[in-house]
């Protein structure tokens, strides 16, 4: 909002300093200090608020250490996020910017969902919350409108450089040819539909799923429709598996937003896109600023979400940071990327698919469901070892700081 007033209000009146909206940079600096500030402001009346509605986390007994000490403390703590969220980006961020707009639908579309199963939880009493099915149908639905939007608006488009060769060749007094070099030069650059990713690890490391259909449109469509579903849901459910111990799916989350944001800043510069020959995607810089305020939501939270939490994002919150996680990688195009950054994600989700598929195969093959870890998600392993919680949550954030500073090398490892 700022950023259309005051360039009106520049027009206008030629007043200084308002050129300062014009800048991303400044943008996401403000956007950072609005989001800490919205959460640690408000953030302990909201608090006391959900204590007085008596809005408590019921906690099933897994005989975990220090567990059952945690009953009656205040969940839904993700909507302090989402505000923290939705007000920035409202008043720093071009909102004409269809990224952003994909951005601010994506977060309330996530929101609800998970503020719906918090609420069958809390108020109506049912400890498993939503059903499944109606997580994925709403997990399906966001993937079909950011696949079909990503496909069909004018304004998501990648500039593709087209290079001609050309040769130097070195003479020498008599005029014989004595060197030559050939280098490639770009000669022009033009707007294009794609349904490009990136590759890491890959040398010319662009992908075009359309390749997979043999240039077929309906069917590119569907594919990629595909891949957003798959994206959203694994990164989403991986989120909400995280969210176990106090602080830990926040802390892991802060690494890979960082990420994100530096990576839509590169993608949408023409200048260092060209320097580090990545996808130069007009626009997306504008993404930096949602990406800051998502970082300053976050480690605002940690204010009150660290050891011993004094409240619980839930799933409104685990929910919704997957999922912006995975729109943000569709919106950048680097969602191949995912596996790497939310490797802690993976691993959690992991953790959970192979105890119970050797559960089941275990009892249906020696008539008694056999483990492999002590307990899933992984994180509850750890805990079953003896390993205090905190300890647990640093050494998770340490890995996700790791696999962001491994995801930014891959800009140079190819």
């Amino acid at each position: 909002m700022f950023y259309h007033l005051f360039q009106y209000l520049d027009r206008l009146y030629n007043i200084p300093g308002t050129g300062m909206f014009q800048y991303i940079s400044f943008r996401a600096a403000a956007a950072v200090i609005l989001a800490l500030l919205v959460v640690v402001i408000f953030g302990r009346r909201i608090i006391d608020f959900l204590r007085r509605q008596q809005i408590g986390e019921e906690i099933r007994d897994l005989g975990l250490e220090g567990q059952l000490q945690k009953r009656g403390t205040p969940t839904m703590g993700g909507v302090i996020i989402l505000v923290a969220i939705l007000v920035p980006i409202l008043l720093f961020g071009r909102l004409d910017n269809v990224y952003v707009q994909l951005m601010i639908g994506s977060t309330l579309w996530l929101g609800f969902i998970g503020g719906l199963d918090d609420y069958i939880k809390v108020f109506r009493h049912h400890k498993e919350g939503l059903k499944g099915r109606f997580k994925i149908v709403g997990q399906v639905g966001l993937g079909l409108i950011v696949g079909t939007t990503m496909w069909l608006s004018d304004d998501i488009v990648v500039r593709d450089k087209v290079v001609d060769p050309i040769e130097t060749v070195y003479c020498n007094d008599e005029g014989e040819v004595i060197a030559s070099h050939t280098r490639n030069v770009v000669v022009s650059s033009e707007r294009i539909k794609t349904t490009q990713t990136t590759i890491p690890f890959i040398k010319n490391n662009e992908f075009d799923y359309r390749w997979l259909t043999g240039g077929r449109d309906t069917a590119a469509w569907l594919l990629y429709v595909a891949v957003a579903i798959l994206v959203i849901t694994a990164v989403s459910n991986g989120a909400n598996l995280t969210d176990g111990l106090d602080g830990l799916a926040t802390g892991v989350s802060v690494p890979i937003v960082a990420v994100l944001g530096a990576l839509a800043y590169l993608s949408g510069h023409i200048v260092y896109a060209d320097y580090l020959n990545i996808m130069y995607i007009p626009d997306a810089g504008e993404l930096v600023v949602f990406a800051a305020a998502m970082a300053g939501a976050l480690i605002g939270f940690l204010w009150y979400n660290s050891y011993p939490a004094q409240i619980f994002m839930g799933d409104t919150g685990s929910l919704s940071i997957g999922g912006i996680i995975a729109v943000f990688a569709l919106c950048i195009r680097k969602e191949l990327l995912l596996p790497l950054l939310c490797g802690v994600f993976l691993a959690e989700s992991l953790s959970v698919m192979i105890q119970v598929s050797y559960f089941k195969y275990t009892k249906r093959r020696y008539g008694e469901g056999r483990r492999i870890l002590l307990m899933s998600p992984l994180h509850h392993h750890y805990q079953k070892k003896g390993i205090f919680e905190t300890k647990i949550a640093t050494r998770f954030w340490i890995v996700s700081l790791l696999l962001a500073a491994i995801t930014l090398v891959t800009l140079k490892i190819r």
